[in-house]
Parts: C-alpha cells; sequence; structure tokens
C-alpha cells in the first residue's frame, strides 16, 4: 500500500512539472511574470510589519505657509494632467489645493477600473479635457475620472516581451501617442481611440523595445526606444510629425556602427567610438531610453536621459566613458543636433541608468536649473546658466560602490541595480522652492551570473532645498524625509 501511494505522488509531481514545463513553453512570459510574483508574495509572508517614520530637519525655518500656489508654474488648464511629468519641463507639480492636510484623511475611493491585465501597471495617466488616459502592455483606454466610465478601449496584437508594461500615453491637436513592446510607435484619435498612424522605430530581435511615454510639442512627437542591456541593442532618439508619424529625426545615444539602421534624417553628433574601448567580439551596446523626456520650450532644447551601457556589470569588456550613456543629452528639439551633454555617472558597473527625465527649474530668484536623479543615489543639481554642476547630494545609503565584480564571489552595494531613483522624476514644488524624490535602496548580488538573494528595501521620499548648496558640493538640505521599511523577496 505504500508503495502505491508513493508511485501516486511521484506521478503528481511529474505531472505537475510536465504541466508546468507545458505552459512555460507555451506562455514564457506570462509563466515568469506569475512565478516571480508568487515567489515574491512567499518570501514576504516571513516580513515584519512595515513601518513609517517622518524625520524633521528641526534647523529649517523655512518660509511662511503659503494660503495659494501663487508662485506655482500656471498649469496648462485647470485640473489636467496632459503629459507624462505634467509640463513638458518635468516638475510635477499641481496647483490644485481642494485636498490638504485637513481633509486627506476623509478621502475615499469613489470607483475602480480594471484593467484587466495582470502586471505591473506602470502607465503614468494623462488627464485632458474631462478624459483620464491610460496605457497596458496591449491596450489604449478613455475613461471618465469621475465614474471611471469606459469611454473607449483599443486593444492591440503584437508579440510578447520579458517585460509586459508601458509608461504612458501624450495627447496634442486631438490624438493621442504611445510606443509598443515590439518596437513601434502608435497614434489614436482622442475621441474614438481609432487608429490613425503608426511608426516602426525599434527592432525587438536585438532586445529594443518601446515602453517610453512620448511628449510632444508644436506638431513633433519625441520618443527613444528601449533594450540597450541586449547584445547589439542601442538607444536612439526620434521626432516624428504627429499628423503623418514620418520620422522627422533620428539620433543615436551610442556610436553607431557598419550594418546598423538608419530610420531617417541624422541628427548633427560628435560620437564617434573614441570613448569605448570594447574587447573583440563585443559591439557598442546600451543607452536605452525607458520612461520618458523633457523639453525646454522657451529654448527649443530636449533633454533625454541616457541608460547604462552594455553589458551591464562586465566593465572590463567596455573600457572607457562609454558616451552617451548614463548621461542626459542635450539636443535640438527640431533638427535633432547635439547641443551638450551632461556625463552623470562616469563609468558604469551597476546597472545606474539615468532612467528618469531631469526637471527644468526656474527658481523665485530667476535661477535655471537642472536636478536630475538617477540610480545611483544621488540628486545632482546643474546651473544652466553655465552647465556646471552646482551640488552632488546623496539621498540613500551609499555603501561598497568601487568594489569590483567578479563572477565567482558576491559584492555587498548599495544602492541596488534597481536604483536610488527608477522611474520617478524630482519634482519641484515652487511655493516652498523645494524638491521632493523618492528612493529605492536594495542589496543584491549584482553579478552577471548572480543568484537573487533575499532583498532588504525601503522607499524614501525626501524634500530638499535646492537653492542651499555647502561650498563642498554636499548638496541642498534636506527638510524632512519620510521613510517607508519592508522586505521584499
Amino acid at each position: 500500500m505504500r508503495h502505491w501511494i508513493i508511485f501516486a505522488l511521484v506521478a503528481i509531481v511529474a505531472a505537475g512539472v510536465g504541466a508546468a514545463a507545458a505552459l512555460y513553453f507555451a506562455f514564457p512570459n506570462q509563466v515568469q511574470l506569475v512565478g516571480g510574483e508568487t515567489r515574491s508574495e512567499l518570501l514576504s509572508l516571513s516580513a515584519p510589519p512595515g513601518t513609517l517614520t517622518t524625520e524633521a530637519n528641526a534647523a529649517y525655518k523655512g518660509a511662511a505657509a503659503p494660503t495659494a500656489a501663487a508662485g506655482a508654474a500656471p498649469a496648462p488648464a485647470a485640473g489636467d494632467w496632459p503629459s507624462y511629468n505634467k509640463t513638458l519641463t518635468t516638475e510635477r507639480f499641481s496647483d490644485l489645493g481642494q485636498i490638504n492636510t485637513q481633509n486627506v484623511g476623509k478621502l475615499k475611493v469613489l470607483c475602480t477600473y480594471n484593467t484587466g491585465t495582470y502586471s505591473s501597471f506602470e502607465t503614468g495617466l494623462i488627464m485632458v479635457e474631462g478624459a483620464l488616459i491610460g496605457t497596458t502592455e496591449y491596450d489604449i483606454f478613455s475613461i471618465d475620472p469621475a465614474t471611471c466610465a469606459q469611454n473607449w478601449r483599443t486593444h492591440e496584437d503584437f508579440a510578447a516581451y520579458i517585460l509586459p508594461l508601458n509608461r504612458g500615453a501624450a495627447y496634442t491637436d486631438g490624438m493621442l501617442f504611445r510606443g509598443t513592446e515590439d518596437g513601434r510607435v502608435l497614434a489614436y484619435d482622442f475621441k474614438t481611440g481609432k487608429r490613425v498612424w503608426e511608426t516602426t522605430i525599434a527592432d525587438q530581435k536585438r532586445g529594443e523595445t518601446v515602453p517610453t511615454a512620448p511628449i510632444a510639442w508644436e506638431g513633433l512627437v519625441f520618443i527613444g526606444n528601449a533594450g540597450g542591456d541586449e547584445k547589439g541593442g542601442k538607444g536612439r532618439m526620434y521626432a516624428l510629425d504627429a499628423k503623418t508619424g514620418n520620422i522627422v529625426w533620428e539620433f543615436y545615444l551610442v556610436p553607431k556602427s557598419d550594418g546598423d539602421p538608419v530610420r531617417g534624417p541624422q541628427g548633427a553628433s560628435p560620437l564617434d567610438n573614441s570613448t569605448w574601448k570594447n574587447v573583440q567580439g563585443v559591439p557598442i551596446s546600451g543607452g536605452g531610453i525607458w520612461t520618458s523626456s523633457t523639453l525646454d520650450p522657451t529654448t527649443g532644447l530636449l533633454y533625454i536621459p541616457g541608460g547604462n551601457p552594455a553589458p551591464d556589470f562586465d566593465i572590463g569588456a567596455r573600457e572607457g566613458e562609454n558616451l552617451f550613456t548614463d548621461s542626459v543629452v542635450v539636443l535640438d528639439a527640431k533638427t535633432g543636433a547635439y547641443k551638450n551633454h551632461f556625463k552623470i555617472v562616469p563609468r558604469d558597473w551597476h546597472d545606474w541608468d539615468v532612467s528618469n527625465p531631469p526637471a527644468l527649474i526656474r527658481t523665485a530668484g530667476g535661477k535655471r536649473l537642472m536636478a536630475v536623479s538617477p540610480k545611483d543615489g544621488y540628486l545632482y543639481g546643474f546651473d544652466l546658466a553655465n552647465n556646471k554642476l552646482l551640488y552632488k547630494t546623496p539621498v540613500t545609503r551609499i555603501e561598497n560602490v568601487d568594489e569590483a565584480f567578479s563572477p565567482d564571489k558576491e559584492v555587498h552595494f548599495c544602492p541596488g541595480a534597481v536604483g536610488g531613483e527608477e522611474w520617478s522624476s524630482p519634482a519641484y514644488d515652487p511655493v516652498w522652492e523645494a524638491i521632493t524624490r523618492g528612493r529605492i535602496l536594495g542589496r543584491m548580488a549584482p553579478c552577471r551570473r548572480r543568484r537573487h538573494r533575499r532583498l532588504e528595501m525601503a522607499a524614501e521620499d525626501q524634500l530638499p532645498d535646492p537653492r542651499r548648496c555647502d561650498a563642498d558640493r554636499r548638496g541642498p538640505r534636506v527638510l524632512w524625509r519620510r521613510r517607508r521599511q519592508f522586505l521584499r523577496g
């Protein structure tokens, strides 16, 4: 009898393994996603309760509390959030005042819209003309924000990719625009959701995708491709004609090689191979664009955050500065011509992308600043009058960042490969003249053949004062810090 029980158990296990293998081969991306989420939930069962801690800087006196957001940048329209970061200059500030510290605790869920999709929901919702616009990997939808009633929803069918996500849409002149994981940019009618045009800007066979949220200005749509982590994958920025989808210009964020595709007129570029000392057989790769970009309408300059070089963690295969990876690249928005760049991470073997667009700030005193907060754990401030660094201040735990990596040992370093600052840009409050940013702490074994260890993570919001920086460039004073501690697998 016992032998029959053992035989039955073995048969059940074998059947389960066979079924899992069949599902994996049929739906590899979905199985990896569900498996990863399930593993994380199981490892989190023994996690201690989360904590919330608020730290205040007692030395900071600040200005008198404002009665209205009179110093705020003017909103595009009352209640609208028409672009990924609201404004093209990425301040991420809303001057609406109906919700405040006195009534925020009374907020209740008004309605819920179910996307019907099991994946990370990373879209940056936009609000235009009374409609809330969002995206998933395959869909774009319009809903009434007061009732969550669906105005329309358009579904696209295309080949899946390992990262099932999209970061949002752009709006201009009655049209919406989004990227896809199979390398296209799609345009839709704002009122009906009917597709108007499509343009291919990336090659999924090279690991290139277009999860980025575009921005739009003066009849042009600006969007780039991600996927510079794969062998031969290269980040490029594009300007497309908003009405037709025609490529107005193309700009490579890393040197273009023989055989690389040319999809449109090339923006003037100083790039060559001099900052890439790749070993034989390792092609120049990297510079993917992952979230969105920033544009200064007064100067017509486009600010592009560039991703990491590849291979990510093997710096010996690609010695040099690896331009323009881990940089903010400044182009003429009309022509795509190179104007300037800010090399943020000098040599990267930690996967420390500049993964979010910078904020362009004009202080009450008239100073023009660029604030950028990449995955290396620092907040950088640049004076746009001369492009000089004003401050570089740590805003997360910085540990063991100079330790070389090796495939036969684990190296502890902070921040981990998931941040620093991942997708959300610094936000600027023009009333208080303060920058707010979040952060992620992580510990992991960052070898290319690494073992995923238990991650101890924390999310933290900080409010630095961008005007105050010490002579030794330690950066702005922190006005307050709020920390939420939790564990994830």
